[in-house]
This record gives C-alpha cells, sequence and structure tokens, in this order.
C-alpha cells in the first residue's frame, strides 16, 4: 500500500510500487484532469504539484510520493490558482485545452513562489509545456493577468 496526501485527503493506494503517478491518478484515483502527452516529461500535459513544487507525473513512480502531498488540476484552491483560472477565462486562453491543465498547474506554481514575474522568469517556468495550439502568447498575457490580479 501507498499513502499518500491527494489534493487534501489521505488516499491508500494498493498498487505496483513502480507504477507511475499519472496513472495511479488517472486509473486508480479516477482523476482524469492530468493528461497523458509523452510519457517522457518533455510536454507538461502531467503536471501536478508534489509538495507544492510542479513535477511531471508520467515518469515519477507511485513509491516515490509515499507520504506527500500532491495537488492535481482538480486540487487547486489558492488565491494564485483563482487568479490564474479567471485570467485564463478573461483571455480564452484555451483552444483545444488538452494541454491546459499542465500549463494551469504550471502558472500557479509560480505565481505561488512569486506573484509579480517578469518575461524571463515566466518562460522559465513554463519551459517545457508544450501547446500545440500555439496559444503561448495568450497564455503568457493571462500569466501577466493573474499577477496584476494578486497585485
Amino acid at each position: 500500500m501507498i499513502s499518500l496526501l491527494l489534493n487534501g485527503s489521505t488516499q491508500e493506494l494498493d498498487v505496483d510500487p513502480d507504477m507511475p503517478l499519472l496513472w495511479a491518478i488517472r486509473d486508480i484515483v479516477g482523476l482524469t484532469g492530468t493528461k497523458f502527452g509523452c510519457g517522457m516529461a518533455q510536454c507538461g500535459a502531467c503536471t501536478v504539484h508534489l509538495d507544492g513544487e510542479p513535477v511531471r507525473s508520467c515518469v515519477i513512480p507511485v513509491s516515490a510520493v509515499q507520504g506527500k502531498s500532491v495537488t492535481t488540476i482538480e486540487g487547486l484552491d489558492t488565491e494564485a490558482a483563482r487568479a490564474v483560472q479567471d485570467a485564463w477565462e478573461r483571455l480564452d486562453v484555451v483552444q483545444c485545452g488538452y494541454c491546459q491543465s499542465g500549463q494551469i498547474m504550471s502558472a500557479v506554481a509560480l505565481l505561488s513562489r512569486n506573484p509579480q514575474p517578469n518575461d524571463a522568469q515566466i518562460n522559465e517556468a513554463m519551459n517545457g509545456n508544450i501547446c500545440r495550439c500555439g496559444t503561448y502568447v495568450r497564455i503568457r498575457a493571462a500569466i501577466r493577468e493573474a499577477s496584476r490580479a494578486l497585485g
């Protein structure tokens, strides 16, 4: 059994310790907001927060998160998260939407650490979050707007 805190609730998972965290979240727990993209930690679709830091859940074995706190897109509930989600809606960031949970998770992590990032810091934080639709301009604009809202 693997025990972890998932979105504020303790989960006891009877899974292979080598199962990627992504599949435990999606297939075992049933939270499907975290997406599978590449399976190699290169695209960002599977980004979750592990003890507050953004990580790629497709390459982390569930045993590595034993006793730690994992937050998925479904569990975001902070001032930074609300600011990001509001900005995403206002600026109509989403096109196909597939990458958006990972994009939002990375943006929230950035603004939680640094509520007033400059463009270089935004680029660094969002590096590796791939959007096949190319909505990068709207993503950056939404991060800036969320930053202003956090004030």
